[in-house]
């Protein structure tokens, strides 16, 4: 079975550089800030925000020393070791592309771009330069999901038959808060396919591989959705519904149906089933990247799920009271990198892994293009 990584692996700190934490909170500051502090081998040296005002602002409330305007600065420090980029996807090319420029070693928030052309330039762009990259699709490094990769390898269920994913993507749903109204234009490639979506199959495939084949269906059920501060009725540009079938390089078959919002019912779904058993995984909505996860399982004889509970092996003590927040995927996520970069390994997805992720949803969009 794999285990997680210590955190107090051999080798020097790494000195962490973030773009985008804002004085007035956000996903880095929920997520990326806590797990690197709650680890050892990290030192937050640096953030960097869109002018030195408001980073001068964040640098005082969070104790981050160093404070800069703008991504370029930041990643030309030569205190910062680790360039992570933690603002909206559309921004993330500029961003990415500053600390690749400056030959810094960098974490970029998923997606990586805003289509497969920025995804791709940044991948080669890296590989040219020689430089190491990582990507946050931290639901693949999740304890729960490695425990089900280790499980189904195992043979826990005997030959996977199928699985079934029903998910509920949050936003994307009636109303919309004013800072996100990004996320209903799909140029901005911040949709329920690339974000709730994207991470939950990538972690699937990781489980129980590739597509080998595959239809899908696109829809925009709801036209217009209201803002939440002001009631202002706006076009909903993306799809709301996102259905997926194929099968399975193994031969398992594959039903996948995202929608945009919370349901009253069930709001993330995956089961496994097999010839000896299943597994069925569930959570609070279709973010499998941020949790909490819930196992259950049964096998054989057994004809009732129960709990499957995580072995210890599997988590981080230092991660143990943080596991209903998003800070605890991230971390070991962060654990996995600081391997990464002191072992040579590769157990943290890079930005070529991001490319050919990219690539299974254009195939899916293009599925869908044609129904």
């Amino acid at each position: 079975m794999s285990l997680p990584s210590s955190s107090d692996a051999s080798g020097p700190s790494i000195g962490v550089g973030i773009i985008g934490l804002s004085a007035s909170g956000g996903w880095a500051a929920a997520s990326h800030l806590p797990a690197l502090r709650a680890l050892d081998g990290f030192d937050v040296r640096a953030l960097s925000t869109s002018n030195p005002d408001s980073a001068r602002r964040a640098g005082e409330r969070y104790g981050v020393p160093l404070a800069f305007g703008s991504a370029k600065e930041l990643a030309e420090s030569p205190d910062v070791d680790l360039v992570v980029v933690s603002v909206k996807a559309p921004d993330h090319y500029a961003n990415v592309m500053a600390a690749l420029n400056a030959g810094k070693t960098v974490l970029s928030e998923w997606p990586l771009g805003k289509n497969a052309a920025e995804t791709k330039e940044m991948a080669e762009t890296a590989q040219t330069k020689g430089i190491r990259t990582f990507v946050g699709l931290q639901a693949r490094t999740a304890p729960h999901v490695q425990y089900v990769r280790d499980l189904i390898a195992d043979g826990y269920v005997g030959d996977v038959l199928s699985t079934t994913l029903v998910g509920s993507g949050l936003a994307y749903g009636d109303t919309v808060d004013q800072s996100a109204l990004y996320l209903l234009d799909p140029a901005n490639g911040a949709t329920l396919l690339t974000i709730p979506f994207g991470h939950t199959i990538d972690a699937l495939t990781m489980v129980l591989g590739e597509f080998a084949d595959l239809d899908a269906t696109a829809v925009t059920r709801r036209t217009t959705v209201r803002v939440a501060q002001t009631g202002e009725e706006v076009a909903m540009g993306t799809a709301d519904q996102i259905a997926v079938q194929g099968v399975l390089e193994s031969g398992a078959v594959v039903s996948a149906h995202y929608r945009g919002g919370l349901s009253r019912g069930t709001n993330f779904l995956w089961e496994i089933n097999g010839t000896q058993g299943d597994i069925q995984i569930t959570g609070p909505n279709g973010h499998l990247q941020v949790g909490p996860i819930a196992l259950r399982g049964a096998r054989g004889d057994n004809s009732e799920l129960a709990e499957l509970p995580l072995p210890a092996s599997y988590e981080l003590p230092a991660l143990a009271d943080a596991r209903t927040s998003p800070a605890y995927t991230v971390g070991h996520a962060y654990s996995g990198i600081r391997e990464d970069l002191n072992q040579g390994t590769h157990r943290v997805a890079d930005f070529t892994h991001a490319h050919r992720r990219q690539q299974l949803l254009d195939r899916i969009e293009d599925a869908a293009r044609r129904n």
